[in-house]
């Protein structure tokens, strides 16, 4: 075949226009697949935390000398007062393999235990519809409020706002397997919930 016949030969366009095109299909069919993936992650996410926070409140608690705290023998109230929020807010969260507890806010009378099993135990529950969350990305939050009295006999005395977040939750698309990429950094997700029976490891 002469130069000038193989300049003007049209066989082969349609696998020629394919492979331009194909790069762009695939991407755009990838993107697609990571979209849905992202929503299921995200629900999965969102998920995990409200059960984390269902369960932070009907177990024992990370922050165990705020919940044996009474109100009456040092908090200078009268059996069957109620509570004032003005106690501070106690933040827990893993420490290398130990749960710590701190004052985050406000002043906070009680210590700073923290129960390393019930940290886990609310981890544990929450990868039963999450299994990438661990504990490092799990952080218990309690916040003062104006629920409970003052000597309860059944229990703790103040009934805090539970907040439980995941945190650092890194989302990585099939797109960013193709580049130097580690993924997408969820935002914080965050449920909370008021304490109530405080007891036990599943349930009082």
């Amino acid at each position: 075949m002469s130069m000038r016949k193989l300049l003007r030969s049209c066989t082969g366009g349609s696998a020629a226009e394919f492979a331009l095109v194909l790069p762009v299909l695939t991407m755009f069919l990838l993107g697609m697949v990571d979209v849905g993936r992202l929503m299921w992650t995200w629900n999965q996410a969102e998920k995990a935390t409200q059960m984390g926070a269902r369960f932070a409140v009907v177990t024992a608690p990370v922050a165990t000398d705020m919940i044996g705290y009474s109100f009456v023998t040092s908090g200078g109230l009268q059996q069957g007062d109620r509570i004032p929020a003005t106690y501070g807010t106690m933040t827990c969260s893993m420490s290398g393999a130990n749960a710590a507890c701190a004052c985050t806010s406000g002043t906070c009378a009680w210590g700073v235990t923290a129960s390393t099993a019930a940290f886990t135990n609310i981890a544990t529950r929450m990868r039963y519809f999450f299994p990438a969350v661990a504990p490092a990305n799990v952080v218990v939050q309690y916040g003062p409020t104006d629920l409970g009295f003052a000597g309860d006999p059944n229990g703790a005395d103040a009934a805090p706002l539970v907040t439980v977040s995941l945190q650092n939750i890194m989302f990585k698309p099939f797109l960013f397997q193709l580049f130097p990429f580690s993924g997408i950094n969820l935002p914080d997700f965050r449920a909370s919930l008021t304490l109530e029976d405080a007891a036990g490891t599943e349930s009082n």
